[in-house]
């Protein structure tokens, strides 16, 4: 499978969202994982889920674009999450619950995990547009 195509245009929090601010160490697009760079001042970059254990260390969703050293908002909990990309809901055991993606910034089905990888759950599609975003963070990469 592949990452979840995001229309940074169409990413929305949901009412009952949970936000926080920091500030963009990189360009970063609406829709797209962040992570706090602990080497760089807390500067929020691109998550990745297998780069290493510090870039999976997802902390939420932008909500809107920002360059190098712009203030960013992101979610890190919302219940009616519009994630900007249609998500899929059939019954295969990969789809409806989706990770942070091994492409920085990307969102992935569970089915893309891999070994390597350092499973971070970012939510569960409620339909084609929406999800539970809460973010569940592994402690090791998975093994083969």
């Amino acid at each position: 499978m592949s990452d979840v195509s995001i229309t940074a245009a169409s990413v929305v929090k949901g009412a009952n969202a949970k936000t926080r601010r920091g500030r963009a160490g990189a360009t970063i697009t609406a829709g797209q994982a962040v992570y706090e760079d602990s080497s760089d001042n807390f500067d929020l970059k691109l998550a990745d889920a297998n780069a290493s254990a510090a870039t999976a260390n997802c902390v939420g969703i932008a909500l809107h674009g920002a360059s190098d050293g712009q203030p960013l908002e992101y979610v890190y909990e919302d219940d009616d999450f519009t994630p900007g990309g249609t998500l899929s809901l059939s019954a295969a055991a990969d789809d409806g619950v989706y990770v942070l993606s091994g492409t920085a910034g990307g969102i992935a089905p569970i089915g893309d995990l891999a070994s390597g990888m350092y499973p971070v759950i970012i939510g569960v599609a409620k339909s084609t547009t929406k999800m539970n975003l809460k973010i569940v963070r592994g402690t090791a990469a998975l093994t083969a």
